[in-house]
């Protein structure tokens, strides 16, 4: 028995999340399918993580086991043809029999995308967020900021997320423009439901001037969900990278 990890992308607007569900069509719905016809069972696929409906990915990993002798590097290829276009599998290694896409992971790291922009863009439709008022993308880096270390992101949980364990840490969170277009990056080794898309609302707070950057401590020692803001939407979110290896995270 084979242990393969396969790396996507895909643009996830026609999509109810990654995650198999009974009555929606979903990212690992159309992967499982494209396995069938290429390798003859519908094997299972073991994904890195979810996401939400909407939520696009420039990196996804998964996990299948197979007994299939297709060597790795024609793999791609072989999914790519059967795969909607907004899907597409960028590569394909053996790993050791034991390797679990989300248990073995060491972090990841996800992409807010905003469109600063009174006019819309078709380019950016479904593919950024569009904030039609004025954006100082200093000032939310700055707050940004607070996110680093470890923390309980308690407060940066929505609805229907567990709760459990909600302490994580944050190396890497910052906000940068390139004309219109303002980032937000942040990598973790864990997220909760919705925590980057929280966290983006509310940086966007912020930049209204209805919270500052010592506002953002208060509601990370407080834990109190009702001071952070409104959850972004999803079509500007990207999963961007996911770390399986110590030196890269």
């Amino acid at each position: 028995m084979r242990n393969l990890l396969v790396t996507i992308c895909y643009k996830g607007t026609a999509y109810h999340g990654y995650q198999v569900q009974k009555n929606a069509v979903t990212v690992a719905e159309k992967v499982q399918d494209a396995v069938e016809r290429v390798l003859g069972r519908r094997e299972d696929i073991v994904g890195c993580s979810r996401t939400d409906t909407g939520v696009h990915a420039n990196m996804y990993c998964f996990h299948m086991k197979t007994e299939h002798s297709i060597p790795c590097e024609r793999l791609p290829g072989a999914l790519n043809t059967f795969l909607p276009f907004d899907i597409a599998v960028l590569s394909c290694r053996e790993v050791r029999p034991a390797f679990h896409a989300r248990y073995h992971s060491l972090g990841k790291e996800y992409v807010y995308k905003i469109f600063n922009s009174r006019i819309r863009s078709p380019f950016w439709e479904g593919l950024a967020y569009q904030y039609p008022y004025a954006l100082d993308a200093e000032t939310l880096d700055r707050c940004a900021q607070r996110f680093l270390g470890t923390h309980d992101f308690r407060a940066f949980c929505a609805a229907g997320g567990d709760l459990h364990d909600t302490v994580r840490t944050i190396t890497e969170s910052r906000v940068a423009r390139e004309g219109d277009l303002v980032t937000y990056t942040v990598r973790g080794d864990g997220f909760l439901y919705k925590m980057v898309r929280i966290m983006t609302g509310t940086l966007l707070l912020a930049a209204a001037g209805r919270l500052a950057a010592d506002d953002i401590s208060v509601i990370l020692e407080t834990g109190d969900r009702s001071r952070a803001c409104r959850t972004a939407p999803a079509h500007g979110l990207y999963l961007n990278r996911v770390f399986y290896n110590e030196a890269d995270f």
